[in-house]
C-alpha cells in the first residue's frame, strides 16, 4: 500500500491521538514514524515524543519539520521497531501508523511496543484495509498501472493486518488486553485531477521508487500517462475515500 502523504494519513493519526487518552504530561513513542504525521501533532499535546524509523531521510524530514514548527519536545532517531532502544515500562502511550503492518516480523514489533509501555498504557496501531475498499487507492493504482502495467492493484491478504481477526489476535498474543479493532474511513476531495496528482506525487512510495528506478526521461513519459489517466477518470471535487483499521490495546496493570 502506498505511503500516500500527510493529507491522506493525517485524519487517521488525529483519530489515533484521540483514542489514546493523552495528557500534557504524557511520554509517547511513535514507531515507524515516517515523516512525523503523528509525531508532530502529538508533540503539541504531550510532554515528550520519541520518534523512531529505519529510514534516515524520513527522520531528517521529521526533524526539519519539527524545527520549522518550533517543536522542541520531539526526539527523533533512526532505529528498528523490532528492537526498540528504550527501557521497559517507559511510555504512557505508543503508536505505529501504517508502519508495523510492514515489519518482516510483526510479532516482534508488537512485543517490543508492549515491552516499552508502562502498565496501564495504551497502544494504537493502524493498518490499511484492503485496497478494494478504498476508492482513493483504487484510483491511484489505476494511474500507476497506466504508466507501468507491471504495477497491479494488490489483492486482499487475509493473513496480515488487513484482516481484523488476525490484527486482534496478534495484539493479544503480544500481551495487550481490552483489544478492539476499529474501522475508520476518511474522505478527501480534490479541486482537479492535477491537485490529486500533486498529492500523489509528493510522497507516494511506489512513485518515488519508480522515479529512482527508470531515469528522468522514462519518468517524464510515465508522469504524462498517469496525469492523462487521472484527467480521464477523476471528476473535480468527487469524494474519494480510504479506509484503515485502528487496533487499540492496553498493557495490563499488575
Amino acid at each position: 500500500m502506498p505511503n500516500s502523504g500527510p493529507a491522506i494519513m493525517a485524519p487517521f493519526s488525529d483519530h489515533a491521538l484521540e483514542l489514546a487518552g493523552l495528557s500534557a504530561d504524557s511520554q509517547v513513542v511513535d514507531v515507524a514514524a515516517g515523516p512525523g504525521t503523528l509525531s508532530l501533532p502529538a508533540a503539541e499535546r504531550v510532554a515528550q515524543v520519541y520518534a523512531i524509523d529505519f529510514s534516515e531521510p524520513m527522520i531528517e524530514r521529521l526533524s526539519d519539520d519539527a524545527r520549522t514548527a518550533g517543536l522542541t519536545n520531539i526526539q527523533a532517531s533512526v532505529g528498528d521497531g523490532q528492537a526498540l532502544p528504550f527501557d521497559d515500562d517507559r511510555f504512557d502511550a505508543g503508536f505505529s501508523m501504517f508502519g508495523l503492518m510492514f515489519f518482516p516480523d510483526r510479532a516482534k514489533g508488537f512485543a517490543e511496543l508492549f515491552r516499552v509501555l508502562r502498565p496501564g498504557a495504551t497502544a494504537v496501531v493502524s493498518s490499511w484495509a484492503p485496497v478494494a475498499e478504498s476508492s482513493l487507492m483504487r484510483t491511484m493504482f489505476g494511474a500507476f498501472a497506466a504508466a507501468d502495467p507491471t504495477i497491479q492493484e494488490p489483492q486482499p491478504n487475509f493473513l496480515n493486518l488487513e484482516n481484523p481477526d488476525v490484527f486482534a489476535t496478534e495484539m493479544r498474543e503480544a500481551g495487550f488486553a481490552g483489544v478492539s479493532i476499529q474501522r475508520h474511513t476518511s474522505t478527501l476531495t480534490f479541486a482537479s485531477s492535477d491537485e490529486l496528482w500533486e498529492t500523489m506525487a509528493r510522497s507516494s512510495a511506489p512513485l518515488l521508487l519508480m522515479r529512482r528506478t527508470v531515469g528522468e526521461q522514462v519518468w517524464a513519459e510515465r508522469v504524462a500517462l498517469m496525469r492523462a489517466y487521472l484527467a480521464a477518470n477523476y471528476r473535480p471535487n468527487k469524494p474519494l475515500s480510504t479506509t484503515a483499521f485502528l487496533g487499540i490495546g492496553h498493557k495490563p496493570a499488575p
